[in-house]
């Protein structure tokens, strides 16, 4: 009875190590498919603009088999800033400073828990994937 104690302790510390990393891993492959995928929409965007000098009104434009949900199961989120009519102020996104963070498009994903807002520093958009500087920064808000 001891032995069968001692092995169910051994595994349920196993468990307890093996579990949280394992999910970390999944996050963190989640994150950078995510990553992956901005990369490939902003690639088809500067396509699109090359080919039509304008931005597309909405990714499903694009066509082609680019992915239209992130890792998570939420749409892509695609806001083009430099297209006629423009945006308003209100929709583009900003960073810690309030400076919008691109001045072509917004390319993002809500992230892990599917719910954004527009200033980086919002709790709801810490853990958002975000294209800014033009494409020169893709990664995880809060790191921006």
């Amino acid at each position: 009875m001891i032995e069968m104690l001692i092995t169910l302790v051994v595994l349920g510390a196993l468990a307890a190590i093996a579990i949280p990393a394992y999910q970390g891993y999944i996050e963190q492959t989640r994150r950078s498919r995510a990553i992956a995928d901005i990369g490939a929409l902003s690639m088809a965007l500067e396509r699109f603009h090359t080919i039509k000098d304008t931005f597309p009104a909405s990714l499903a434009e694009l066509g082609g088999n680019l992915p239209a949900n992130d890792p998570w199961g939420n749409p892509y989120q695609y806001l083009g800033i430099e297209v006629v009519p423009p945006p308003t102020t209100g929709e583009v996104r900003r960073d810690k400073n309030l400076n919008p963070l691109n001045s072509d498009y917004d390319l993002y994903s809500m992230g892990p828990d599917g719910q954004t807002q527009k200033q980086l520093t919002a709790s709801k958009a810490r853990d958002d994937i975000v294209r800014a500087g033009n494409g020169g920064y893709i990664g995880v808000a809060s790191e921006h």
